[in-house]
């Protein structure tokens, strides 16, 4: 059984360290690099018989010892030159020592971790860049040997006995299928051509053991309802020919299956065919419906385990997630590669609401801003700026999210990325809401102390009418317009405020009013009315009204709140700092 890989400037990893069980489940939103370590497995494994093939039981040579391998012989990581095998295209790395320049090889380490047999053994093998076609592998040298003549890994007999296999999803069924060979089938598999293969894996089965033929027709009975007919070989035509009946008794061409069948099918003939192997699965839930998944993969594990083979299955299923998650290993493809243990719930909240791209803007920013909705920050962005704050540069690009006003979600949320960045920093504003709010070091949260951020712009009715000053004379020809408008804005104030009064409702200047529905949207919908004009002041456009509220009038509860903003940016720890 494997136990770990170690895995160093492969495609997109740096460093990574991957802690492997029976089963074992890699989760993660796509893109995120679990297929990229199955495809880790699978060059190590393709470098473990290469080596074997050309330098097992004989002397390396001192001077380069490496195997050459050509891009084309790894079929399970297709790949149009060999450099793009390399992390950011970098094959090379330049230095400068003692004056002159350094050019060294930037390799490629893969080092896997076993158990067989009760020993323990450790396997590693080094990549070094040839050309676009090609290049070469050798055991990994010994850390702090000569650099000049290194000392290298030992290959343990124990590696050369695992027989590893991927596995993507099903693509299909072809309507013929040539009776193939044991290579010509692995070839084709790992060339994820596994329309070209399943009659072969069921004939493979049906031949070698009946009673084992016996028990694959009979979970694939269980799980679909149909039958599976014996696999046929034709001789006159090199053919193998497979029928399966439905549940009214009709026989069919197997093409005629669906693909989740026929998926399951490939996996469990695998598993049958192939004993005591190691089992690189692609999504194996790939083309089944939720409440299939479950019960592949229980029978998938079951079956896996009675042939003493072990799987590394690669998903974004929620329901894999649930299913593994207290019972099996889980390593949540988040950030770094890392395990989660009781914390399935939580990774599951991270797959279901949060994209790729979100992962991506807390890893560059290190921090994340939660606001009702773009009005609340286009407001604090206005403040800052009359106030000349220091937060005004940190709140030009920030990661923000808008979550209403609902904590729990921004929690959700953040709880959720932190699964990707443990460092992640957060602050949430909130209006004045009942909810209790928490504080923790990692994510503060705090609410107003009046009933939303618009009421620290209009605490009284000059603001409105310096602005609407500056807005006639900017839209008319003169200061006669703007007497005109400011009266006409005056005495819809003053309607407002008497109807208010008449019905004991809060005045509009009022910190505990929600200015916005109760005063502001009535006051300018009823004004431009009056002028004959569409409405130039939506709810988007309230922080205009900011650059006209004096600075020593600015409550000082709104520089607090911008002081804790800046605060929290500072201790954030973006991508590439120290």
């Amino acid at each position: 059984m494997l136990t770990k890989l170690i895995c160093r400037n492969f495609k997109h990893f740096g460093e990574v360290e991957i802690e492997l069980g029976n089963p074992v489940v890699f989760i993660g939103p796509n893109n995120s690099g679990k297929t990229t370590a199955l495809q880790a497995f699978a060059l190590w494994e393709i470098a473990l018989r290469r080596w074997n093939e050309n330098r097992k039981g004989r002397t390396s040579p001192e001077k380069r010892p490496g195997v050459a391998i050509n891009r084309r012989d790894l079929i399970s990581v297709p790949v149009p030159s060999a450099r793009l095998l390399w992390r950011d295209l970098q094959v090379r790395d330049v230095k400068r020592v003692e004056g002159k320049q350094r050019t060294q090889n930037v390799r490629i380490d893969i080092i896997v971790e076993g158990v067989t047999n009760g020993k323990d053994w450790q396997c590693g093998f080094e990549f070094d860049y040839a050309n676009q076609e090609s290049f070469y592998c050798r055991p990994l040298r010994v850390p702090e040997t000569d650099e000049k003549d290194p000392e290298r890994m030992p290959v343990p007999e124990e590696a050369d006995k695992l027989s590893v296999a991927f596995l993507p999803p099903m693509s299909g069924l072809a309507s013929n299928e040539t009776r193939l060979d044991e290579g010509a089938i692995n070839v084709r598999i790992g060339e994820g051509r596994t329309a070209e293969v399943l009659r072969n894996l069921c004939y493979q089965v049906s031949e070698a053991d009946a009673k084992e033929w016996q028990k694959l027709c009979e979970k694939i009975h269980s799980l679909f309802g149909v039958h599976l007919d014996e696999p046929n070989y034709i001789q006159e035509r090199g053919e193998i020919a497979m029928n399966y009946r439905d549940k009214s008794g009709i026989s069919l061409d197997l093409s005629s299956s669906g693909r989740g069948l026929q998926q399951t099918l490939l996996l469990l003939a695998y598993i049958a065919a192939h004993p005591g192997s190691v089992l690189l699965l692609d999504e194996p839930d790939a083309h089944l419906e939720i409440l299939r998944q479950r019960q592949i993969y229980q029978v998938l594990t079951e079956l896996a385990r009675e042939h003493g083979s072990q799987i590394v299955a690669a998903s974004h299923s929620e329901v894999i997630l649930n299913e593994a998650a207290d019972r099996d290993v889980v390593i949540a493809f988040l950030g770094t590669p890392h395990r989660i243990d009781g914390r399935g719930s939580q990774l599951l909240k991270s797959l279901r609401t949060i994209g790729f791209e979100e992962y991506y803007q807390a890893e560059q920013q290190g921090w994340v801003l939660y606001l009702e909705g773009s009005t609340d920050l286009a407001i604090l962005r206005a403040f800052a700026e009359k106030l000349s704050h220091k937060v005004m540069a940190v709140l030009e690009r920030p990661y923000v999210h808008y979550v209403g006003n609902q904590p729990t979600e921004a929690r959700k949320h953040f709880y959720g990325l932190r699964e990707a960045k443990p460092d992640l920093r957060g602050f949430c504003l909130f209006d004045r809401i009942p909810d209790e709010l928490q504080t923790r070091p990692e994510l503060i949260e705090y609410a107003w102390q009046k009933r939303e951020i618009e009421n620290y712009i209009v605490s009284n009715k000059q603001v409105l009418i310096d602005w609407l000053h500056a807005e006639a004379e900017e839209r008319t020809e003169g200061p006669l317009f703007s007497a005109h408008w400011v009266s006409t804005l005056e005495k819809k104030i003053k309607e407002i405020e008497k109807a208010r009064e008449t019905l004991g409702e809060e005045s509009p200047w009022s910190p505990d009013i929600k200015v916005t529905d109760k005063f502001l949207d009535r006051l300018f919908e009823t004004f431009f009315n009056e002028l004959g004009l569409p409405n130039l002041m939506q709810k988007t456009n309230y922080h205009a009204l900011v650059r006209h509220v004096l600075a020593d009038q600015i409550d000082p509860e709104v520089i607090e709140v911008l002081d804790s903003i800046l605060e929290v940016a500072k201790k954030a720890k973006p991508l590439g700092s120290t």
